[in-house]
């Protein structure tokens, strides 16, 4: 009769009423029976039949604090008041106020005939849930700016991701994770630019415009003056041009500093130079550019002028020649300046290498029941205590193509901390499992190797091609100076020599020299750094064997 009166749109209403006023397992039951077999649902299995009300419209699922309280009401006879009180007790988790109010809830449920067992196992999910709870109205605001949030997303991409990284432009962890999403998107990240950028992120046709207020030590000030130069007399056109219009005053040495590592000045390169090279050049000018330009202004205050030439912002730097930067040292800058790297990627240098003892990829990953071994940056680092009191360690591992979390238990990670800190590049041998939670893979580390570790277990030593230079004295002497600091008779590579001579008919004759296991090195960065100096870049590498681990 409810039904046929209130209508199939008014189904929770009825759920409601009926355990209201006729209580019990048959007709709660079969009201709820028939609701579902009329919307095509799945049954909906309520833990006692007095929850109906407070939980029929949400198929049995505690989501709200207000079914909290209509629990404790229906169920154990709870005043409005009383149950509000246990609502807080739940919030605040105080042992002795939680002991009072089960005993209240258990006594009163059992006065109304149910089992005990039934009523302590409901406080225990109540009490379970409580631990993060919202109320209805709250909840709900919640889900309509889910809702428009996601729709945005959608269907305006580029506004929204520049929106959402200015509004936490200042907390750089946040900026890393937001410029992650930016780039899985598939939209394209502009550098900051002099000439570009804005203070905030800006949405451009492309993708997204890096704001210049997201670089450390740039101040909303600097910015402000030199946007407000920009669109009075156009585009900054060099280093000197740049400190004499906005000033020091108003973008100070550091400031600039910032920029130039942020790679907000690379439009400021000349002829063929790459991005090492001009940063190198405008961190090397910018001393003189400062200086000249503040006397520029102060003559120019003055009204003074020089009587036989001509001083302009172009005329106050010495042009220098200086060396380019390292690619690890512009990326150490992009990072110092912007939290994250914007340009490269220090695994990039390793790629050649990780492929001989990396069989996959963090991208093209799979889980299988055998150890794989997987290398990349460390991105984060944290640990918990285990239940047994040891200290476990999860790890996000980074090699560009993804990332990947991997958990280290208490004996593999005692071992091996030392090895491992942020933005080093590591690699781990272990078990490659699905979460059974989130359905993401993750890793059960076994072991940790640096990559020098990593280069002494699988390559078969480091060769040194000399070409057609004769092995004189000379030439011994060279390579006894680059190798003796690095010797490591125990668990050291391997050192080979190889030479080319051109014989009298013609004919070139090849020969190895494999140096005795006294001259067994470390093969780490800066060894194989000064060989190619000192040898040429093509002329030193670290042979492995065809395949890899597996």
């Amino acid at each position: 009769d409810l039904i046929r009166r209130l209508g199939p749109d008014r189904i929770d209403d009825i759920v409601a009423l009926v355990a209201l006023f006729r209580p019990g397992p048959l007709q709660s039951g079969a009201v709820e029976d028939y609701i579902n077999r009329k919307h095509g649902r799945e049954a909906v299995r309520l833990p006692h039949p007095s929850t109906a009300q407070a939980l029929g419209s949400t198929f049995g699922v505690m989501l709200y604090q207000e079914q909290v309280m209509q629990i404790a009401q229906d169920m154990s006879g709870f005043s409005l008041g009383g149950a509000d009180l246990l609502r807080r007790a739940m919030g605040k988790k105080k042992p002795e106020e939680m002991a009072k109010v089960r005993e209240q809830f258990i006594t009163g449920a059992v006065e109304r005939q149910v089992a005990k067992k039934t009523c302590s196992d409901i406080f225990d999910d109540m009490e379970k849930f409580a631990g993060y709870a919202f109320n209805k109205s709250h909840s709900s605001t919640y889900a309509i700016v889910s809702f428009q949030t996601a729709w945005l997303k959608r269907h305006h991409p580029r506004e929204f991701m520049s929106a959402t990284l200015s509004a936490d432009m200042q907390n750089t962890d946040k900026v890393v994770t937001l410029v992650d999403e930016v780039r899985r998107m598939g939209l394209e990240l502009s550098p900051p630019s002099v000439n570009l950028s804005r203070f905030r992120f800006v949405a451009s046709e492309e993708g997204v415009i890096y704001g210049l207020g997201a670089v450390r030590g740039v101040g909303e000030g600097p910015v402000a003056a030199l946007v407000e130069s920009r669109e009075a007399a156009g585009p900054f056109r060099s280093l000197a041009d740049f400190c004499l219009r906005v000033g020091a005053r108003k973008a100070n040495k550091r400031v600039v500093e910032a920029l130039v590592r942020s790679g907000a000045m690379d439009e400021f390169r000349v002829a063929d130079e790459d991005i090492d090279a001009v940063r190198a050049r405008l961190m090397a000018e910018l001393a003189d550019a400062m200086q000249g330009a503040e006397q520029i202004a102060e003559n120019t205050a003055a009204g003074m002028a020089d009587m036989f030439s001509e001083l302009t912002e172009e005329t106050t730097i010495r042009k220098r020649v200086v060396p380019a930067l390292e690619k690890r040292e512009r990326l150490e800058g992009e990072k110092e300046a912007l939290g994250l790297y914007l340009t490269g990627h220090p695994i990039e240098d390793y790629l050649g290498e990780i492929q001989h003892f990396c069989s996959a990829s963090i991208a093209s990953l799979k889980a299988e029941k055998k150890n794989q071994f997987i290398a990349g940056l460390v991105v984060s680092l944290r640990t918990m205590r285990s239940r047994r009191g040891g200290s476990m360690g999860f790890v996000v591992l980074d090699d560009r193509s993804g990332r990947l979390e991997a958990a280290l238990f208490p004996d593999v990670f005692e071992a091996a901390r030392q090895k491992i800190s942020k933005d080093s590049v590591v690699v781990f041998e272990g078990e490659v499992q699905e979460d059974d939670y989130t359905g993401a893979l993750r890793m059960r580390v076994e072991a940790v190797l640096t990559i020098e570790e990593a280069r002494r277990r699988f390559s078969r030593g480091v060769e040194i091609d000399l070409g057609g230079r004769g092995v004189n004295g000379d030439m011994v002497g060279r390579l006894r100076s680059s190798l003796e600091p690095h010797r490591r008779t125990e668990a050291g590579c391997l050192v080979s020599v190889l030479c080319r001579t051109e014989r009298s008919d013609g004919m070139t004759a090849r020969g190895k020299v494999l140096l005795g296991p006294d001259w067994r090195v470390n093969p780490s960065d800066e060894l194989l750094k000064l060989l190619r100096s000192e040898f040429g870049d093509e002329s030193v590498i670290l042979r492995y064997a065809a395949t890899g681990p597996g």
